[in-house]
């Protein structure tokens, strides 16, 4: 018998492949959503920071998947590239063949973005995930790339989505020109103890077990040691699953979840 059939799961309850629509309700995810709504509506560019593990990727993809029909999201991630490479990727996300030279590109972009806004009445929005590594570069040419019409238009949206350190970067003088056009920005602030305690018991309900599975004081534990952290409150909790299957004990405890920590912190 598997580790997860022992507690009648049919999968890991907390892997990263769930659906958008399963993905738990939190502060953090409603937050993220209500600014992403403004952002797509106004134009210009939105920062979403989160500390690694706290689930702004999952917001961004639940986001994405329940926007009206008259926005069009294109994500990128690959972002430690030049700035050539970027627009190449940018191309390929708006569904255009990329050109040689950057110039070329910077046009069809625009050309494309502004018939997008005006003609067919779509609102653009370019989601860039792990935005922190983003070159200066890159940032200065995103400045550009919403300056449609002597700037008097909005026809696009950029969604940056990063660690808490890329705010730092907006701040710095030589970005002064785009840190003036972000209209909306959210810090994710972690699972609180009782999201977590909700959040354990929807995705072992979701995998077809019973949220008795794992003690109130185990929930508790995990989420005292994760920190806010949703992927390391999951590393955790499956890990401590796994060691109670093995023990077959009938329900996972806080000396579990002990144990589980300390197998996957490394050192």
């Amino acid at each position: 018998m598997s580790d997860l059939r022992f507690y009648q799961l049919s999968r890991d309850p907390f892997t990263k492949e769930i659906a958008a629509s399963e993905a738990y309700e939190t502060a953090d995810l409603r937050e993220a959503r209500g600014r992403l709504d403004f952002l797509a509506r106004a134009g210009g560019v939105g920062l979403v920071t989160a500390r690694p593990g706290f689930g702004k990727t999952l917001a961004l993809r639940s986001w994405a998947s329940s926007t009206p029909r008259d926005v069009e999201v294109a994500y990128l991630c690959l972002t430690t590239v030049t700035t050539t490479e970027f627009y190449r990727q940018l191309c390929h996300a708006l569904g255009l063949e990329p050109a040689y030279r950057k110039s070329d590109m910077f046009r069809s972009v625009q050309s494309h973005l502004r018939y997008q806004a005006t003609e067919k009445r779509v609102r653009t929005v370019v989601a860039v995930d792990e935005a922190q590594y983003l070159s200066g570069d890159i940032l200065r040419d995103l400045t550009m790339l919403t300056n449609f019409d002597m700037d008097s238009r909005s026809c696009v949206a950029f969604a940056l989505v990063g660690l808490p350190y890329v705010a730092d970067v907006l701040c710095r003088g030589a970005h002064e020109a785009l840190r003036q056009r972000v209209v909306v920005s959210y810090d994710f602030a972690g699972l609180s103890g009782d999201e977590a305690r909700g959040y354990v018991a929807a995705m072992l309900r979701a995998a077809g077990g019973s949220p008795d599975v794992v003690s109130e004081a185990a929930v508790d534990a995990a989420a005292g040691i994760a920190g806010g952290s949703v992927r390391r409150l999951g590393s955790i909790l499956s890990t401590a699953i796994r060691i109670g299957a093995q023990q077959r004990a009938p329900q996972v405890d806080a000396e579990m979840v002990l144990s589980a920590s300390q197998e996957v912190s490394l050192r």
